[in-house]
């Protein structure tokens, strides 16, 4: 690392830890979504392959995790694989599905993380289903901040089962379609969501400067806050996280009022 490089890291530092300490604790969101984009590209500008770009971008997140920690966030939402991305080439896909499992794995290994799955589980190779099932079981007790690791998942999916869930519930119950029909309502269907049982994000963060939700939790995130960063996800800085906060606090939620 040259002199500049030195400079330049050690300004970013302390002007990270400047607005650390502006940063109002009490307008931190709750939970945080985050659409890691960028891997491929970051690869591809650093001369690198894909399968190392997707490493990078895992290793980055329990840096993340350890900035949420010091913030008081309490519910996080990784979206580590879509429905969209089994489209890739099986020469991508499968290296990628290893290493969110691996991922996976060291959240629930690293004892200060409540692992939650968000997706639809059938669609995931058999040893994915059971590592899921295994990191949720091993950290069910953990007092940590829960962290939703998306992988199989896709917004219209989920709203469709849902649905699905919520008939079935019905069905069990043995009520016609009528009272199903006179029944329905949004609160209804919320609570058969993935994450039924939890806040709605505060704050969306997407990066690598791609400004959509591309099916990201379209049900809960009709009052989010979205912060769309231009680095490319394996380079995204404790800095990039603090001005994400900061963007956040400046905001006057109105939830369409």
């Amino acid at each position: 690392m040259n002199l500049r490089d030195k400079l330049r890291g050690l300004l970013v530092r302390v002007y990270a830890r400047r607005v650390e300490g502006h940063l109002d604790h009490a307008q931190v969101p709750k939970h945080i979504g985050v659409i890691m984009d960028g891997n491929r590209r970051w690869a591809k500008a650093a001369g690198s392959t894909t399968v190392h770009g997707h490493r990078a971008g895992a290793e980055k997140i329990e840096e993340f995790l350890g900035w949420c920690s010091e913030t008081d966030v309490e519910v996080v939402t990784l979206w580590l694989l879509s429905t969209d991305n089994f489209d890739r080439p099986q020469d991508e896909l499968v290296p990628l599905l290893g290493i969110i499992e691996d991922v996976v794995r060291a959240l629930a290994a690293d004892g200060r993380w409540r692992v939650h799955h968000v997706g639809t589980r059938d669609l995931l190779p058999q040893q994915m289903q059971t590592t899921l099932k295994e990191a949720e079981e091993a950290t069910a007790h953990v007092d940590g901040i829960l962290v939703n690791v998306a992988i199989g998942y896709g917004g219209r999916q989920e709203i469709a089962d849902a649905v699905r869930s919520m008939l079935l519930e019905a069905a069990g119950r043995g009520s016609s379609i009528e009272d199903v029909i006179e029944a329905v309502d949004v609160d209804m269907i919320g609570r058969h969501l993935y994450t039924g049982d939890q806040p709605d994000p505060d704050l969306v963060i997407r990066t690598s400067g791609e400004q959509r939700l591309s099916g990201f939790m379209l049900w809960q995130t009709a009052h989010s806050e979205y912060y769309f960063c231009e680095v490319f996800w394996p380079a995204f800085r404790k800095v990039d996280f603090l001005r994400a906060l900061r963007d956040y606090a400046a905001r006057h939620r109105r939830y369409g009022g």
